[in-house]
This record gives structure tokens, sequence and C-alpha cells, in this order.
């Protein structure tokens, strides 16, 4: 099946790097122009001149997307460039490793307000212009870590069961507009947030024995879901969770 999102526009935040960085490409490849959007210039920047040079339009925006007036001015910059918004991909997440009696609270409001506030602050925004075009595909990306227990990431187990149900809950609400809301979660892939634990032979070895498949996913392998959810092939799917960790959480 060779889908195509030929003259649809894409949001990824959080897409300088790592899985955003991927489902920006992917997306792309099938016919979408992109806005990337993250903090870090230089990564995003970098990423969108990849895609013009796949002969797409792509726009680099930096966007703390924990603050409501800069998600509201890119939001306004796309429709200003673009004209639409069809795709909403909230992929922007931060993590801390440490027990919970070591988490600040600091730390703590850092990874709820990143992980969960702002996709509520993402999607809010975009909401109301695929309210009005009458369509939309809004995917998050959530974790295994929503659906299980991993000591050391309690805050960040709670923001992604977090976006797990406001996943869920959204679906429902915005099903009449045509809109659909669905997430991935992901297990350990290769990413600049799991890079120092998977260079550690000793801490990788002891991930890989959780894994049934015995290796971590590449981010390349997360696209095609990407695009997928955002294509027309998956009109009929709203609501869902779609793990993709190589086996990690049946056991």
């Amino acid at each position: 099946m060779n889908i195509r999102l030929d003259g649809k526009v894409a949001i990824v935040t959080g897409g300088g790097r790592g899985l955003g960085k991927a489902a920006a490409i992917a997306l792309a490849d099938a016919g979408a122009d992109v806005v990337v959007a993250s903090r870090n210039m230089q990564n995003i920047q970098a990423v969108a001149e990849a895609i013009r040079a796949k002969g797409r339009r792509a726009l680099a925006i930096s966007v703390d997307v924990t603050r409501p007036e800069e998600v509201e001015a890119a939001v306004e910059k796309t429709i200003q460039d673009f004209g639409r918004i069809d795709i909403l991909v909230n992929n922007s997440g931060i993590a801390f490793v440490k027990p919970l009696m070591e988490l600040s609270e600091e730390e703590w409001h850092g990874i709820i307000e990143t992980n969960l506030t702002g996709i509520y602050l993402c999607t809010r925004s975009v909401g109301k212009f695929m309210i009005k075009q009458g369509k939309g595909r809004v995917i998050n990306i959530a974790s295994v870590d929503g659906f299980v227990g991993v000591p050391n990431l309690v805050g960040y187990c709670a923001s992604k069961g977090g976006v797990i149900q406001f996943t869920r809950a959204l679906a429902a609400e915005w099903a009449r507009y045509n809109i659909t809301v669905n997430a991935l979660a992901p297990g350990y892939f290769y990413t600049d947030m799991s890079r120092e634990a998977l260079e550690d032979e000793v801490m990788k070895q002891r991930l890989l024995k959780n894994i049934p498949l015995r290796r971590v996913g590449q981010p390349g392998e997360l696209g095609p879901l990407v695009v997928y959810l955002a294509s027309d092939e998956s009109s009929f799917m709203t609501g869902s969770v779609i793990v993709i960790d190589g086996g990690e959480s049946i056991r």
C-alpha cells in the first residue's frame, strides 16, 4: 500500500531529533509539507533543509510547548504560510531518571508541563483550525511506560499515562468533527534520550533481556505508523494506542 499525503500540512513538535525527526521525514517522504518545531533551532533547521531537499515545503519554528504564546504564534505562522493544518504530531518530551524522593518539584513540573500540558496547548491551538476544516489527524507520542511501572521514572510514567488518557478522551470528544486522535507507545528506541543507557554495555544487556526481539527500535521504524495514522486509510481509527516495543510490554 503506497500511502500518500500530498497537499497535507503537518506540524511535528520535538521534530529536531530522534522519533520526532523520523516522523517529520516520513511525513515528507509521503508528500506532506512539514512544520518542524522545537526549542533547538539548529536541529530543526537541519531537518527542514532535509525535507526541502526532498521537494517538499518546510518551516522550522523555535517553540517551547509549555508556553501558550509561543504555541499560538507557531500555529498562526503555519496558517499564514501554508493556509491549513491537517496533521499534528505531539512528540516533545523529557525525562529525569531518579528515585521519587530525589525528584525535585521543579523537575516534576517540568516533566508534566512538557510531556502532558504541552500536548494540551498544541492540540487546543491546532484544534480550532481542524474543527473549521472539518477534518484532522492528531498523533500523540506516548510510551509503553504509560502502561507499566518503572522504578526511577515515576514522573515520566505518570505523564505518559496522562497522554494515553488524553488521547482516548479527546478522540471521543472530537469524533463529531471528523478529527481522529490516536497515540503511539514506543518502547526503547535508539535516540538521544536513550543513548547513554544503550552505550553502557551492562545497562544495554539488562534492557535487552526484557525485550523478546532482543534489540531496541530504530527511529525510522516509527515513521510508517505515523504516516498511516496521518492518512485517510486510518479514517475509522480513533482513540487507539499502538504499542511498538519489540514485545517488551507483553512479558
